[in-house]
């Protein structure tokens, strides 16, 4: 799908890929765009520079890990612009963490980086069906597709993002209704950066994973991708090759990965 004459709505919105989307789907003269974030002054800020750039543009705060918000988000698109079309459900956390992550700190994991996603999708796919039409952009991660030795919350719901983009993809699929899971790797944005310049296991590993890119190019892939309708969207072309390695031969790839120094987490 693209992004013409479409209401468009991203959640994480304020800083990082979500912000990068925001303005580059404006470059291609929607409707309207949706900022979405629970930093609303950031969001506000972003809506903004969309407005300067001659798009109608509302800033909206949204906690995503509460249903209730999402269905008011998606209602205030559908009641103010017309639609909810183009969907880009971006929001994310990381702990940084192993196994013994605690309980609010694994919660929050699944709150954000799956059922977010859930509640959007609850939120949108009946007016999509209805419409016949519409797109759901999951950001998840290469680490989705990859994993990633220290960070054991962030990979379990990363992985849990792409299966439920999947799923929505093939059961709704019939109705017009378009899915991409969008998958980077290193992005050079707050959500990494500082875990690198501190030298933490995680973020270390993500950094040697692949060369870092900017939100920008992250934000032109997921364009090109929805315009082909891709549903892997891989914005660094050895995420692509990686994740045929794995597939062809995961036990090799689980040996690789144990022997990673990054793999010393509780």
């Amino acid at each position: 799908m693209k992004a013409p004459g479409k209401t468009v709505v991203v959640t994480g919105a304020g800083h990082g890929i979500g912000a990068a989307l925001a303005l580059r789907l404006a470059a291609d003269s929607p409707r309207a765009v949706v900022v979405s974030d629970i930093d609303l002054a950031a969001a506000t800020e972003v809506a903004e520079r969309v407005r300067a750039r001659g798009v109608t543009a509302v800033a909206v705060h949204a906690d995503v890990s509460d249903p209730a918000q999402c269905r008011e988000l998606i209602a205030r698109a559908e009641r103010d612009h017309e639609a909810a079309d183009i969907i880009c459900s971006n929001a994310g956390v990381a702990t940084g963490l192993g196994l013994h992550a605690g309980e609010a700190q694994w919660a929050k994991s699944w709150s954000v980086n799956v059922l977010a996603h859930v509640h959007l999708a609850q939120a949108a796919v009946p007016g999509m069906s209805r419409r016949r039409g519409g797109y759901l952009l999951i950001t998840a991660s290469a680490v989705g597709l990859l994993g990633l030795p220290s960070d054991a919350p962030y990979t379990v719901t990363k992985h849990a993002a792409v299966a439920l983009a999947e799923w929505l993809a093939y059961t709704y699929g019939h109705l017009g209704i378009g899915v991409s899971a969008l998958c980077p790797m290193g992005v050079r944005t707050d959500f990494l950066m500082p875990g690198v310049a501190a030298g933490h296991p995680a973020a270390r590993a993500v950094a040697e994973f692949a060369p870092l890119l900017e939100a920008a190019d992250v934000a032109d892939a997921a364009v090109a991708g929805m315009a082909e309708e891709r549903f892997l969207i891989l914005p660094h072309a050895e995420v692509g090759e990686m994740h045929a390695r794995k597939a062809a031969d995961p036990d090799s790839w689980i040996a690789s990965l144990r022997r990673s120094p990054e793999t010393k987490t509780r």
